[in-house]
């Protein structure tokens, strides 16, 4: 089954549709979570070459809002078998100590400390020899804030920074943004003083599981493109170690860009002040980020 797609309108696709119609292309979908959308490649033998179908027609200008709806309205769209050499994208910089747990192994929207955050955040695995053993855990903010909530130790809900504060399922169902941020911010504070590493890598585990994230191997030539403050969903994500952190592990690296900011239309400017703003919290260990991933927002 296959849906059309308007233009300029932000698409609409049925849970069980195995095809989309879209920039003049028919491409194989498949939903494996009601906020993932999965594009395995175009319909057809010519989905067997590599090809950069990103750039070439996902992101062409004269479609590129509409994908950026279609990540708006699902949260998360998940493009394989895509081979690119773009020059827009950057190594990511986070890296993991066997100590404490850095910046991005908490969960976290890109850009949170600054009055203005990316639409959405695109990571990416490029097509490299060694294969990425580490996960990338991604739910919605909702989802990850109530689940956070469900799998704390009561010792640590009974600290003297959330004991008193109504964490009720009803009460984090009726919060906007700001209050969630809020409450994250606290819960994720508490856990990181009174856990050591890998206790707090276990009650992430829990976390993850509990928001039922989306959590699949990164495969080579693998673009997510998750929605980070929009219209629609609004989603998090973190780096996801399954096992011990012992380090010294090979991992194949992976790259990002804040597309809709940084791929920009003919005419259009990048604002140099907001790139350089956002690029100056993704040190793992700054202390201008405690704010972001760690303090009370």
């Amino acid at each position: 089954m296959s849906e059309s797609e308007g233009h300029s309108g932000s698409p609409n696709f049925a849970p069980s549709s195995s095809a989309l119609e879209f920039a003049n292309c028919q491409w194989r979908v498949r939903r494996p979570k009601p906020f993932v959308l999965v594009i395995e490649g175009e319909v057809g033998p010519e989905a067997a070459a590599p090809s950069d179908y990103l750039h070439d027609k996902l992101l062409l200008p004269e479609w590129r809002e509409a994908f950026y709806q279609l990540v708006d309205a699902t949260g998360l769209v998940v493009c394989l078998n895509s081979h690119t050499q773009h020059p827009t994208y950057r190594d990511v910089r986070g890296r993991s100590s066997k100590g404490r747990l850095s910046q991005g192994e908490y969960y976290h929207h890109d850009g949170c400390t600054g009055p203005v955050k990316p639409r959405f955040v695109e990571i990416r695995c490029p097509i490299q020899p060694q294969t990425r053993g580490v996960a990338t855990a991604v739910a919605p903010h909702r989802d990850v804030v109530q689940a956070m909530v469900q799998v704390l130790p009561a010792e640590l809900a009974a600290t003297a920074a959330l004991a008193g504060i109504d964490m009720s399922l009803k009460t984090i169902h009726d919060m906007d943004d700001a209050a969630l941020d809020h409450l994250q911010g606290l819960i994720t504070r508490t856990v990181r003083k009174k856990l050591n590493a890998e206790g707090a890598r276990s009650y992430f585990r829990q976390v993850d599981a509990a928001a039922n994230a989306y959590f699949e191997p990164w495969a080579l030539g693998e673009s997510r493109f998750i929605a980070n403050a929009n219209s629609g969903a609004t989603m998090q994500h973190r780096r996801a170690y399954q096992a011990p952190h012992t380090g010294g592990v090979a991992n194949g690296h992976l790259v990002k860009r804040w597309t809709n900011e940084e791929l920009l239309l003919p005419g259009q400017v990048v604002d140099q002040a907001l790139i350089a703003a956002l690029c100056s919290e993704e040190g793992d260990e700054a202390e201008a980020a405690e704010g972001c991933y760690l303090g009370a927002h």
